[in-house]
């Protein structure tokens, strides 16, 4: 089988080693960094150095692909644009042109949702995106799915907050020991780890799956007991929290993960790992 690989970061790395290591698929990966071609020449047989807005050499990686896997990244809040909804409009564009490809699976964000109030979510809510790149990052998926057709399925897999080998939640947040933060922390995190993303790409592969799936864990902690966990298990000082500050945090849902599951998935860590 070969597979297209567009933006492999520390996601689309993480997959391609695993089919490379596994399924011995032929992949071709794409990046818009130069000095990431030497580390993805040891993972895919083939390493293509484009931008999400250049359709000739889109066109150069679609070109005898059965599957493709969009898992793009931003550099900074300002090129959110940049990175998804130019990558996926092009996409869409010239995809049928290349009638071969059978499967477009896209890791997108649970952030399309928007601020919930910590109320229960699936698949079947409205998202409502509360920022510039939550409503760029849900424009993102219509425009992808309207490239569906009959050849074509389209899968969105909306992830949790990423960690995992090399981005343990320490790293990420031990900075924040012994801070003050607004709000109460009764906002509701949502994580997955990174080879749950890997198991739930290929499930999603395997079965062909269509449509719109959330990949969270079974956690939904919140943010309180989240950082009082993760702090104490580190011996760092906990977080203090200013009730009189409103939280400004901009997406807030209790994500449900029932559809991966019913779908057959069996998640590696249903539990937050914070070692």
């Amino acid at each position: 089988m070969n597979i297209a690989i567009i933006g492999c970061g520390y996601v689309g790395s993480a997959v391609a080693q695993h089919w490379q290591q596994k399924m011995n698929f032929v992949l071709t990966a794409s990046t818009t960094t130069p000095t990431r071609v030497s580390t993805l020449e040891q993972v895919a047989q083939k390493v293509a150095l484009v931008k999400g807005n250049d359709a000739d050499g889109l066109k150069k990686v679609l070109a005898n692909q059965d599957v493709v896997l969009l898992s793009v990244g931003a550099k900074g809040a300002d090129f959110y644009e940049e990175a998804y909804l130019q990558t996926a409009k092009t996409l869409a564009s010239i995809l049928p042109e290349f009638p071969n490809v059978r499967q477009l699976i896209y890791t997108g964000s649970y952030s399309v949702y928007g601020d919930k109030n910590g109320e229960f979510v699936d698949e079947e809510t409205t998202a409502n995106p509360s920022t510039t790149n939550g409503k760029i990052m849900k424009e993102t998926e219509d425009v992808l799915l309207s490239a569906a057709s009959e050849h074509l399925g389209v899968c969105i897999l909306r992830l949790g907050g990423i960690y995992g080998p090399g981005r343990e939640l320490i790293k990420i947040f031990g900075r924040l020991a012994g801070t003050s933060r607004p709000g109460n922390g009764d906002d509701v995190a949502n994580w997955i780890h990174l080879d749950d993303i890997v198991g739930v790409i290929e499930f999603a592969r395997q079965h062909n799956w269509q449509g719109i799936y959330n990949v969270v864990d079974d956690a939904h902690l919140i943010s309180r007991e989240f950082f009082e966990t993760l702090l104490t298990m580190h011996n760092l000082p906990p977080i203090k929290w200013d009730a009189s500050l409103q939280n400004n945090r901009p997406y807030n849902a209790w994500v449900s993960n029932q559809k991966i599951k019913d779908a057959g998935y069996q998640l590696i860590h249903p539990q937050m790992i914070f070692k």
